[in-house]
C-alpha cells in the first residue's frame, strides 16, 4: 500500500483541521517545504498538499508557496499531488503548468462533470477526483454543501473519463484518528480500476492494517504523522 502523507496550508503554514471545520485548526509546521524534504528523507514517494485557503476562498490562493513545494518535491524524487479550491479549467492548468503531477479535483467534478471529463481526456493520469461524502453522498464547497450526488457514481463515471486516481474521505472521520472508512473505501475500489486513495482518519498503525488487508491501494496520513504516533518509515512497514 503507497502512502500519502499531507500537507495541508493554511496561511502558509503546515495545519490540519478537525472534520474540515476553519475553528479546529492546529499549527504543526511553518516551514511546508522543510516537510517535503523531511518526508522524501523518511522514504515517501508521493506528498498530499491540500491549499486550505483555497479550499475556503473557492479559488488557489497559494501558488506561489505551491510552486515552491512542487520543486523541492520534484528535487527529492517525489511525487505531488495538488488540490484546495480548485473550481475552474483555469485553475486546474495553472497547477498543471506548475508542475503538479496530479491536481485534485472536488466540488468541480460534482457540479461539471462534462467539464471535468473533458480536461481528464486532454491529460490522462493527471487529475485525482476527490470524492469527499457523507454518509455516502458527496460533499462540496469546503464539505459545507451536501450533493445529491452518490459517492458510488462519481467514482464509476471518474474512471471511465481517465482519472488517475480517486481520493475518498469520510468526511465525518477527519483528522479525528478514529480509522478511515476502510468499508467504504474497499466497495469502491471493486468498481474501478484505478487506485482508490484512502483519506480521514488514520491514527494508528493498526488502522493502516485494516486498510492493507482489505487491499485498498493507498492512504493519505496526515495528524498521526505530526502528533508522532507513528513515524513513517513505521507506517511503511507495517
Amino acid at each position: 500500500m503507497d502512502l500519502l502523507p499531507a500537507i495541508d496550508l493554511m496561511d502558509g503554514q503546515v495545519v490540519r483541521l478537525a472534520e474540515g471545520r476553519r475553528d479546529a485548526v492546529t499549527v504543526y509546521e511553518q516551514d511546508p517545504a522543510r516537510m517535503v524534504r523531511r518526508f522524501a528523507d523518511e522514504g515517501a514517494r508521493w506528498v498530499h498538499v491540500v491549499d486550505l485557503d483555497g479550499a475556503f476562498a473557492g479559488a488557489p490562493t497559494q501558488t506561489s508557496l505551491i510552486e515552491s513545494l512542487v520543486n523541492a518535491a520534484h528535487e527529492r524524487g517525489l511525487q505531488i499531488q495538488v488540490g484546495g479550491g480548485v473550481r475552474t479549467r483555469a485553475d486546474i492548468e495553472r497547477l498543471l503548468a506548475l508542475g503538479v503531477d496530479r491536481v485534485v479535483v472536488g466540488t468541480l467534478a460534482a457540479k461539471e462533470p462534462e467539464l471535468v471529463e473533458e480536461i481528464c481526456r486532454a491529460n490522462p493520469g493527471r487529475l485525482t477526483i476527490a470524492i469527499d461524502a457523507r454518509d455516502g453522498m458527496v460533499a462540496v464547497s469546503g464539505w459545507t454543501e451536501i450533493t445529491q450526488i452518490s459517492a458510488s457514481d462519481l467514482a464509476t463515471h471518474a474512471a471511465a473519463w481517465g482519472a488517475g486516481a480517486l481520493l475518498f474521505t469520510d468526511v465525518s472521520r477527519d483528522g479525528l484518528e478514529v480509522g478511515a472508512n476502510a468499508d467504504a473505501t474497499a466497495a469502491l475500489q471493486s468498481l474501478v480500476e484505478i487506485p482508490v486513495i484512502a483519506s480521514g482518519g488514520v491514527g494508528t498503525l493498526a488502522h493502516l492494517r485494516e486498510l492493507r488487508d482489505l487491499d485498498i491501494r493507498a492512504a493519505v496520513v496526515g495528524r498521526a504523522l505530526y502528533e508522532g504516533n507513528f513515524t513513517l518509515q513505521e507506517a511503511l512497514s507495517c
